[in-house]
C-alpha cells in the first residue's frame, strides 16, 4: 500500500507517517522503481500502536523501546521494567494533580455567584490573573427600563 493508503487506513496525516519515518519508527518495506513507499498491513498496526502509546503518554524515545520486541531486538527488562516504573509514577502524579483539581473546582462550584459588582469566584479562579469589580452601569437594576422620576 502507498503512504496515503497507509495513512488513511490508520486516521492520521501524511506527514504524520513521514515524520514517524523520520524518527525511525516506521520504515516502509519497499520502495517503488519511481521511489514511492509502499507498506504492508502490518505497518497499520504499527502506526495505530505508535499513535495510541503516545496518546497515553509514553514518549518517542519509550516508543521506540517498546517497539523493539515487535523487531525482534533483545530490549533489556531492566530498560522496560524503568520505562514501565516511570510511566506509572507519572500517571501516579496526573491523577493526583486532577484529583487536585477536581476538589478545588468543586469547592468553587458550591461558592454562589452572589454579589453583581464581584467577579465570579469560578471565573475568577480560572482566569490568569483577578477580574475587575465591575461597576454597575447607571442605574441599580432595579430602576433600569422605568422612566427616570421627574421633580
Amino acid at each position: 500500500m502507498t503512504i496515503g493508503e497507509l495513512a488513511r487506513a490508520a486516521g492520521v496525516a501524511i506527514s504524520t507517517v513521514r515524520f514517524y519515518e523520520r524518527r525511525e519508527l516506521l520504515v516502509p518495506s519497499q520502495r517503488t522503481s519511481g521511489n514511492y513507499r509502499l507498506y504492508e498491513e502490518v505497518d497499520v498496526d504499527r502506526l495505530r500502536f505508535i499513535r495510541r502509546a503516545q496518546e497515553l503518554g509514553f514518549t518517542l524515545a519509550d516508543v521506540a523501546l517498546l517497539l523493539g520486541f515487535s523487531r525482534g531486538r533483545a530490549v533489556p527488562r531492566a530498560a522496560l521494567d524503568r520505562v514501565g516504573r516511570a510511566k506509572m509514577e507519572d500517571l501516579d502524579a496526573r491523577i493526583e494533580d486532577l484529583r487536585r483539581v477536581r476538589r478545588g473546582l468543586a469547592a468553587l462550584l458550591a461558592q454562589p455567584c452572589i454579589d453583581p459588582t464581584q467577579p465570579c469566584p469560578v471565573i475568577n479562579a480560572l482566569s490568569p490573573r483577578p477580574l475587575p469589580t465591575r461597576a454597575l452601569r447607571g442605574r441599580p437594576k432595579a430602576a433600569r427600563g422605568q422612566k427616570p422620576a421627574q421633580m
